[in-house]
């Protein structure tokens, strides 16, 4: 019978964007690859999936019935791995395993940005230190992706492994820079101008990501920058509410809203800069991306843009507190690109160690500490064909 591994996350789309090589690397090992999480997508390397009715609000009701078919489906399954990730599927996944755990079962749990970090709001510290502290003890290895959550892991929380990988890997071979000839006939095919200066922010549209700033930064600088224009890529709950401010604002010339895209390896190479507004980052692939393409980023000033900006040196950070220093920014690159030239290759120097590659061969590293060794072999009988 064939090992089994299930991954666990609130919404199944996050295995769609982020985790697909790995299940792809489980499969190509012999392993059967169950995933759990809310949603009816279909994901390729998947042997079989559970539509569980996680809520991402912790106090939700749903969150209830949804632990109890998640226990079942690990009681019956009897897993030797169980990958859990996001706050919701992270905090049911390790209660639900608690009695297969003393069965043998092995719990990873990622946590892509603790919400409780320096300058966070002090209900966030009250709701989920405590909670996080309490699940450590179920927790077989707690992954971090940023210095400051990895740092805060060692020193407060008990898990019986924690370690740190680059984030969930960025492929260099899909984002990277083109000729300005390949650019220019891409924007026109596009409809945009040769002169056009082009600012990419991909995410998706919730009170954390923060557009509202973006939008109001605009409305400031339309004057002093006619040619510019925003690119806003993804869905939300918040999405309409900024459209309607981009009416209120007078700025519907200015922003594109691009809806969710499947290109964003195409788009990011023809801007002119990336920005991101956002509240709260753990390590934000979409600034990777950005970087890897060779793109200034202007960020704000929070833990995840930090781990991957330099102010100054491969970007530009800036307080959500201070708008201007974001508008600033903008003009500044606006009025003079120059220096983008002389900082392209520390921003695709920088966004190397967070390659898929590399952070494929951190994660198969974690992987193959829990899995089954042969009794009459010294080494692992699974390969390490890294990715």
């Amino acid at each position: 019978m064939a090992n089994k591994i299930l991954f666990c996350a609130t919404v199944d789309y996050h295995f769609k964007a982020f985790h697909i090589p790995y299940m792809k690397w489980f499969k190509e090992q012999g392993w059967e690859v169950h995933v759990a999480a809310s949603g009816e997508l279909k994901l390729p390397f998947t042997d079989r999936k559970f539509n569980i009715p996680f809520k991402r609000s912790p106090v939700h009701t749903e969150n209830a019935r949804a632990y109890f078919q998640l226990k079942k489906v690990i009681d019956q399954e009897k897993y030797q791995l169980i990958h859990c990730h996001t706050p919701m599927g992270g905090v049911l996944a390790r209660l639900a395993a608690r009695a297969a755990r003393k069965k043998g079962s092995k719990l990873i749990y990622t946590a892509h940005g603790f919400h409780f970090c320096k300058g966070a709001p002090l209900k966030n510290w009250l709701l989920y230190y405590p909670i996080e502290k309490w699940l450590a003890q179920y927790t077989d290895c707690l992954i971090t992706i940023n210095m400051e959550d990895y740092a805060r892991a060692l020193h407060h929380l008990k898990a019986k492994k924690i370690r740190h990988v680059h984030g969930v890997g960025v492929d260099t071979e899909r984002f990277k820079p083109i000729t300005e000839q390949m650019k220019m006939k891409i924007r026109k095919s596009l409809g945009y101008q040769p002169d056009d200066f082009l600012l990419f922010y991909g995410a998706e549209f919730n009170q954390n990501k923060n557009h509202s700033l973006l939008l109001r930064a605009f409305a400031n600088i339309k004057e002093k920058m006619p040619h510019a224009k925003l690119l806003l890529a993804g869905e939300g709950i918040t999405m309409e509410e900024c459209k309607r401010q981009v009416v209120h604002l007078g700025i519907e010339n200015m922003v594109d809203f691009l809806g969710y895209r499947n290109d964003v390896d195409q788009l990011l190479p023809i801007c002119d800069a990336a920005v991101s507004s956002s509240l709260r980052e753990g390590l934000p692939v979409n600034i990777m991306e950005a970087m890897a393409c060779g793109l200034p980023v202007i960020c704000s000033n929070n833990r995840g843009h930090r781990e991957l900006v330099v102010d100054g040196e491969n970007g530009y950070l800036f307080s959500v507190d201070n708008p201007e220093q974001f508008e600033n920014c903008l003009i500044a690159l606006y009025q003079n690109p120059s220096p983008i030239d002389h900082m392209k290759l520390k921003f695709m120097n920088y966004s190397k160690k967070y390659s898929l590659k590399l952070v494929s061969r951190e994660l198969m590293e974690i992987y193959s500490s829990f899995m089954v060794v042969d009794q009459n072999e010294s080494k692992s009988k699974y390969s390490r064909s890294y990715l």
